[in-house]
Formats: structure tokens, sequence, C-alpha cells
């Protein structure tokens, strides 16, 4: 019974870091070398091992 609940929770936070990476990917694309750094910082404080995709 607890199993569902804590899957739920799981999945629930995972397509929720999705989603943010997301968006912060699409500011990322849109900013300046400033900004840019601050983004890929905050990227991977969220998800480490995500790529970071060029400019």
């Amino acid at each position: 019974m607890g199993y569902r609940v804590r899957r739920r929770h799981e999945l629930l936070r995972r397509r929720h870091r999705r989603e943010k990476i997301e968006k912060l990917k699409k500011r990322l694309a849109a900013a300046t070398k400033p900004e840019r750094e601050k983004l890929i910082a905050k990227i991977h404080r969220i998800s480490p091992f995500e790529p970071v995709p060029e400019k």
C-alpha cells in the first residue's frame, strides 16, 4: 500500500524536475553571458548530469 504513494511522489518529483529543466533551457537559449552562467549553475544544481546545450 505505501509503495504506491511513495512511487507516486517520486514520479511527481521527477516530472516537476523535468518541466523545470525545460523552462531553464528555454531561458538559457535567450540569455546573455552573465545570465547564462547563472542558469547553467542552476541546472546543474537541480540535475547534475543534465547536459547543457552549447550556444
